[in-house]
């Protein structure tokens, strides 16, 4: 059955919109119509695709609006977009404002519009704590047809930080996935990319890609590398962009570590850096799933991480990667050292990486789990 289908998403680099992306593109290559709603073109989204269709919004800044009233904007654009393109259901990625601006819409339309949302992690573990903005967030969730969330643990994290029961409202897991054909490793022991960038250097390089949130806790990598370099010789690389990126500049700097290190700002494919490199480090204080780590796993990177949220479900410790307890420095500098000083544990882990990703987080496995949650809404027997 083909179906119309609408997704509501950031057009960012982070998770919520990579993924929103990659389940429509998935789903047009599979013959249905896809309509994506946004301020902008997503980032990874293709220029020459068949089956997918951009709407932007634009949000009129009126002088009696203290603020440009975006979710307004979103909610009336998409009713439009589904009166006029027939759409069969809405998949609203991050709950606000897109959960919001969904049922907003919906209430605006003369027909049924089942709401699909997928929630990513702020949007509960940040938005949710909020009381400012719980109740509306709580509502609007309460609303949808059908909720999914990529790991057990935020799905559990949902529950309680909304006062919610899984009788109230059902949560799907459904887990992020990765393109194994694109996130693959290198192959090969050529290192193009990072000779450009580091010269004809044969030290192992640390690598990290994130939006430069604080939540990503990127400075502390910085301490990680200098105790790293202590006992090794390394290089760091550090891929994308955010309000962080100052303070770790300045702070490489005061370390003496600027020459070892590298900032070259968002990338559109990161996993050409990731997969020459040697680890991937990853020390948020908090991850609903960590697709970049996941990413860096079907590169053939093993990951050191700090073990919240759900990087457990993503990182087998000791088997695929290593975590450690949140904030604890010098364990994670531990474990990097013994990465780069163990070639066999390196290779190893890299490879069991690898497996599971392509095993656990194949792309298609998981767009046909989409694919059936909405044929189940839209079913005359629900």
């Amino acid at each position: 059955m083909s179906l119309r289908i609408g997704i509501l998403c950031y057009p960012t680099f982070g998770g919520s919109g990579i993924i929103a992306t990659e389940i429509g593109v998935q789903l047009a290559h599979r013959g249905h119509m896809v309509h994506f709603v946004s301020t902008d073109v997503p980032r990874r989204l293709g220029t020459d695709l068949d089956n997918v269709f951009f709407h932007q919004v634009n949000a009129a800044n009126y002088p009696v609006f203290p603020h440009v009233p975006y979710t307004l904007a979103l909610a009336s654009t998409l009713a439009s977009v589904a009166t006029h393109n027939g759409l069969d259901l809405v998949h609203a990625h991050y709950a606000l404002p897109h959960a919001t601006a969904a049922w907003m819409a919906r209430e605006s339309l003369d027909r049924p519009l089942p709401i699909v949302t997928t929630l990513h992690g702020t949007d509960i573990t940040l938005i949710g704590r909020d009381s400012d903005y719980r109740p509306i967030l709580r509502h609007s969730i309460l609303q949808c047809d059908a909720v999914t969330t990529p790991s057990v643990s935020l799905r559990d994290e949902t529950y309680r930080s909304l006062d919610l029961s899984p009788s109230q409202r059902p949560i799907t897991v459904i887990p992020n996935f990765v393109d194994p054909d694109t996130y693959h490793p290198s192959g090969t022991a050529d290192r193009p990319r990072l000779t450009a960038l580091f010269g004809e250097c044969d030290a192992p390089v640390v690598v990290h890609v994130s939006n430069f949130r604080p939540v990503k806790q990127v400075e502390q990598i910085v301490e990680v590398f200098a105790r790293v370099v202590t006992r090794v010789d390394a290089r760091l690389l550090l891929v994308g962009d955010g309000p962080d990126r100052r303070h770790v500049e300045t702070s490489l700097r005061e370390r003496g570590l600027w020459d070892r290190s590298r900032l070259i700002g968002s990338q559109a494919h990161p996993e050409l850096y990731v997969r020459e490199s040697a680890v991937f480090v990853l020390p948020s204080r908090s991850e609903s799933f960590g697709l970049a780590a996941l990413e860096a796993q079907a590169c053939g990177v093993p990951v050191v991480a700090y073990g919240v949220g759900g990087l457990p479900e993503v990182i087998v410790d000791g088997e695929t990667g290593f975590l450690v307890p949140v904030d604890d420095v010098g364990a994670m500098a531990d474990r990097v050292v013994a990465m780069l000083s163990d070639d066999a544990l390196n290779r190893r882990l890299g490879a069991a990486a690898r497996a599971q990703a392509v095993g656990r987080f194949e792309i298609q496995a998981r767009v046909t789990e989409y694919e059936a949650l909405y044929e189940r809404l839209l079913s005359p027997s629900r």
